[in-house]
């Protein structure tokens, strides 16, 4: 079985410095080096696609570009590339999610997935409308899945549940394929409904032995209710020729980190009521840059200054996809990765490390090799591929 590999589209801009934001944390102004046009993201996309990246993961939230239109529109300049939209139940109408979708796979030729987010922190979901606690989220979070899955398997739905009510409900046109719902959380509530509704579990890049804990805390549940998930893992990655090569763009990376805006971030972060958001502080002490290093070759350092996701595989190709074995060992089966800048990033890591774990047979171009062939552009990785 080959290993499945996703890029990110960064709609809250892109730069060759890490551009933070995300759990109530603004962008910060290196978001602004690369703005998030279609085209620049659709440059991307393109880069993925060729790569043999089977999708792209569009966040969601106040400090980004919206994930279903800036994708619908990305989507029409490539061919085969899937979107991992990410999106908030709360804010729209399973219902019309449903019907979202639906329409979504027929103009895009079945090439949407669907990242659940239950909740973002209380003081942004209240900015739209959402005055809901946490645990609440969640539990309509399942309410909402209840409704989309059984509107995609062509059922007219009724449910008078505890957060949502609905009547009649049914599609006129049902999606093909059903798309694939994607979900993270860290807390006892989130793995409940992980076990009861989706597809695939994400988690954040900790080390493997916190991963390994987690995977078998989720098989658990799934098992409890019949059911088998499959696992992915969300990272960035510099990944160079040599190791002297990563560390030192890691370093670079690192030294653009203003103090100031360090403190600011960890001051916000540290309110969140995320248990993953939680746990991805505590990796770095909270703000200290010392002892980045908290697995080989696994960099707590972009943490300091982004929510969400904070840890990055840092590392020659070889060290890289050792890593990667690692993480696949345990049972992960998906990566969601990103560098910064993204572009460039998508190059290296493809160019480098993928053809090495194909060597291994742990990973073949999923579009076949006359596109794997199509892939191989010369790039120095000192500015944009051509």
């Amino acid at each position: 079985m080959s290993l499945i590999f996703h890029w990110f589209l960064p709609t809250n801009g892109d730069s060759r410095h890490v551009v933070g934001g995300g759990h109530g944390t603004p962008a910060t102004a290196s978001g602004r080096d690369r703005p998030p046009t279609v085209a620049y993201l659709s440059q991307i996309a393109r880069a993925a696609e060729d790569l043999g990246f089977v999708g792209a993961l569009t966040p969601t939230g106040a400090w980004c570009e919206d994930a279903w239109l800036t994708t619908a529109m990305v989507s029409q300049n490539t061919e085969r590339l899937k979107f991992l939209v990410a999106f908030r139940p709360g804010f729209v109408s399973p219902t019309l999610a449903a019907q979202m979708a639906s329409t979504f796979q027929r103009q895009t030729g079945g090439r949407l997935l669907l990242n659940v987010v239950t909740g973002g922190e209380s003081h942004e979901q209240r900015a739209y409308g959402d005055f809901l606690d946490k645990d609440a989220r969640y539990r309509r979070t399942g309410e909402f899945l209840q409704i989309v899955r059984g509107l995609w398997e062509g059922k007219t739905v009724d449910l008078a549940g505890e957060h949502l009510l609905i009547e009649d409900a049914k599609l006129a046109r049902l999606p093909d394929p059903i798309p694939e719902v994607y979900f993270g959380g860290s807390s006892p509530i989130a793995g409940e409904v992980a076990a009861r509704h989706v597809d695939v579990y994400l988690t954040w890049g900790e080390p493997p032995a916190q991963v390994a804990e987690k995977i078998a805390w989720i098989r658990k549940l799934a098992a409890q209710e019949g059911r088998t998930l499959r696992f992915g893992i969300r990272l960035h990655v510099i990944t160079r020729d040599t190791s002297e090569q990563a560390w030192a763009e890691a370093d670079h990376l690192l030294a653009g980190f203003d103090p100031e805006t360090v403190r600011a971030v960890q001051a916000g972060l540290a309110r969140s009521e995320s248990e993953g958001q939680r746990r991805m502080l505590a990796l770095h002490g909270g703000g200290s840059r010392d002892g980045l290093e908290i697995h080989p070759n696994l960099w707590a350092g972009i943490g300091l200054v982004r929510g969400g996701a904070g840890t990055a595989l840092v590392g020659s190709h070889d060290e890289v996809a050792e890593r990667i074995k690692e993480y696949a060992a345990l049972g992960i089966e998906e990566f969601i990765l990103s560098g910064y800048p993204h572009l460039e990033e998508a190059y290296w890591f493809g160019e480098g490390v993928l053809p090495k774990l194909q060597a291994q047979g742990l990973w073949q171009h999923p579009y076949g090799q006359q596109a794997a062939l199509s892939a191989q552009v010369p790039f120095a990785g000192t500015g944009t591929p051509g």
